[in-house]
């Protein structure tokens, strides 16, 4: 990580404070995809009947991270983002933890429920701790390279629930859960100065909360690129809710999955990693309108694939994985785009972003995971659509006008 920029964040050196965002981010994505091997297990041990109906152990926690980020932009923008973050992160304990002990389905669905809306806190104080320290291309930086620590999790995630599941039942992945939480809670405790500025606290008032709104929903470049960002990841949520299903029903081969899923997730792992080397120079708006055109170019040939009945497990790799190094490049730059204007009222603007965001995405990608029939049909049309629908985004809010640099006031 050369040539650091300054650091306007006391108390952590650079790399830390990546780091520390990239932990954040992580304490989300680990109760996704940690789960994934688990899930014919728990469908077993809960008497689950249809086996589409476990994807809801997912789509619930996504949904509910989604809903969940509407309260803690505003909370955060009058209290501080660290006393929040800190609230949130032992609400993922205990949530984590009464998952571990659910003896219904309908019971742990509530506790993921919970985990979900407390893991909501750490996705939005991230974006709103890096926006108070870093705007425009050095956000990008900055979140490129907590997305490429990110990376790792659905990278070794699925192994790690599986390793898990060797030693113990499912129940002990969620304890594992509740374990990391508590690590990213002592780590924010103890090195995590507080980033937002007194002058930037903004008092809880009704009137104060639809202004920002307002003002988030009002602006084009912030409206487009958030619904931009939400149908790409609608694409990656349909993948993750039917993919441990694919493996097995569609490849026959289960066994598969970890490792196939580390390569896929390899790939977005190595585009973060690009991104944030060559941001600075090219900027986020290029790389990532040329990234949508190649995720819309990957998407049209797996559909055609699919349709001409010669899809196999290598066919599926070769074409899933630079699908996801274009994502990789995709969603950090139009994060990072959306929050341009955002600067005076980052919290609430990264609440209402990611509230649109991903609250749309788990629903989009419900819709994708419940569609599985046994076939890739419903998720390469969904990932064509959710590529098209973004690309509309990007041109409505470049004005028709893609690849062109901005210059953002800070």
């Amino acid at each position: 990580m050369e040539n650091a920029p300054p650091i306007p964040h006391p108390g952590l050196s650079y790399r830390q404070f990546v780091a520390l965002i990239a932990a954040l981010m992580a304490t989300n994505a680990l109760g996704t995809d940690a789960m994934l091997p688990a899930l014919g297990q728990i469908g077993a041990d809960l008497h689950i009947a249809h086996p589409n109906a476990r994807q809801w152990i997912i789509s619930a926690y996504i949904l509910a991270s989604g809903a969940g980020q509407l309260l803690y932009g505003t909370l955060a923008d009058r209290y501080g983002r660290k006393p929040v973050l800190c609230t949130v992160l032992v609400l993922y304990c205990l949530a984590s933890l009464s998952a571990a002990a659910a003896g219904s389905f309908t019971f742990l669905l509530l506790a993921r429920i919970v985990m979900g809306m407390a893991a909501a806190g750490p996705r939005v104080l991230a974006v709103s701790i890096a926006r108070d320290c870093y705007a425009g291309r050095l956000m990008a930086r900055v979140m490129s390279f907590a997305f490429l620590v990110f990376g790792a999790v659905p990278m070794f995630a699925p192994s790690l629930g599986q390793i898990i599941l060797l030693a113990a039942d499912w129940r002990g992945i969620f304890i594992g859960l509740a374990l990391f939480a508590a690590a990213v809670l002592a780590w924010v405790a103890a090195k995590l100065a507080e980033t937002l500025r007194p002058e930037d606290r903004r008092p809880i008032q009704v009137s104060q909360i639809l202004a920002a709104a307002r003002f988030t929903l009002s602006n084009r470049v912030s409206l487009c690129y958030t619904l931009g960002m939400m149908v790409v990841m609608g694409c990656l949520f349909g993948f993750v809710n039917a993919s441990q299903q694919i493996f097995a029903v569609v490849f026959h081969d289960p066994l598969w999955f970890p490792a196939c899923f580390a390569v896929i997730a390899a790939f977005m792992m190595a585009a973060a990693l690009l991104n944030a080397r060559i941001v600075n120079r090219f900027g986020s708006r290029l790389i990532s309108h040329i990234a949508l055109l190649g995720f819309i170019a990957c998407a049209a040939l797996h559909l055609a694939v699919v349709l001409s009945g010669h899809e196999t497990l290598w066919t599926f790799l070769a074409i899933q994985a630079p699908m996801m190094f274009c994502f990789g490049l995709l969603n950090g730059n139009f994060g990072a785009m959306a929050m341009e204007p955002m600067g005076h009222i980052a919290g609430s603007a990264a609440s209402i972003q990611g509230f649109i965001s991903i609250v749309g995405a788990s629903l989009i990608g419900a819709l994708i995971g419940q569609s599985f029939n046994g076939t890739l049909v419903p998720m390469t049309v969904g990932f064509l659509a959710g590529g098209i629908l973004a690309l509309a985004s990007a041109l409505a809010a470049e004005n028709g006008r893609l690849f062109q640099a901005r210059v953002v006031v800070t």
